[in-house]
C-alpha cells in the first residue's frame, strides 16, 4: 500500500480530527466509556487545538493518495534532549502496513538533538503496547490516571535515541 508521510497543514485539521475518532472509539472501546473518550475528542481535536498543536508541535500525517490515514505529533525536544510522543494514530484499516513506524521514524528525524523520547500509553492499549516496545521502548513505572472520572491504568515508555 502507498503512503506519504508529510508535515501536517491547517487543512489538514478536520481529516486528522476523523483519524483520531476512528482510532479512539476502535483502541478504546471497552476500555475507555464512549462517553469519556467523546468529550475528550471534542477538546483534544477542536479546531483551536489543533492550531495550538500545529503551532507548537511537529505533527506528521500519513497519506495514502490524498486521504489522511494517520498522523503523530511530537514535541520540541527540551533542554534535556527529550521530547514527548504525544500521539500516533492510524485509521485501523491501515494498521500493519508500516505506517506507524514512518510516522514515528519521521519524528525521530526531524527532532534533531533529541536523547529521549516519552510516550504514555494506557496498559490495556495491547496493539499500542506491543507497538512501541517492537520499536524499542522501555516501561519507566506503571501508574493510575484520573481521565475525565474514569481511572486509567498507565504506563511510561521511553526510547533512547
Amino acid at each position: 500500500m502507498k503512503y506519504t508521510i508529510c508535515k501536517m497543514k491547517k487543512e489538514d485539521t478536520p481529516d486528522v480530527r476523523e483519524v483520531a475518532e476512528i482510532s479512539w472509539y476502535s483502541t478504546y472501546e471497552g476500555i475507555i466509556p464512549r462517553e469519556i473518550q467523546e468529550n475528550f475528542l471534542k477538546t483534544a481535536y477542536s479546531d483551536e487545538m489543533l492550531a495550538t498543536r500545529l503551532a507548537r508541535s511537529l505533527l506528521f500525517v500519513a497519506k495514502a493518495g490524498e486521504h489522511i490515514v494517520g498522523f503523530a505529533d511530537f514535541t520540541p525536544v527540551n533542554d534535556k534532549g527529550h521530547s514527548e510522543l504525544n500521539a500516533i494514530y492510524l485509521d485501523p484499516d491501515w494498521q500493519g502496513h508500516g505506517i506507524g513506524t514512518a510516522l514515528l521514524q519521521r519524528g525521530l528525524d526531524e527532532l534533531g538533538g533529541a536523547r529521549k523520547l516519552y510516550i504514555n500509553v494506557e496498559k490495556d492499549n495491547t496493539i499500542g503496547k506491543r507497538f512501541y516496545e517492537a520499536k524499542g521502548f522501555e516501561a519507566v513505572r506503571e501508574y493510575d490516571d484520573l481521565f475525565d472520572g474514569h481511572v486509567l491504568k498507565t504506563v511510561r515508555m521511553y526510547l533512547t535515541l
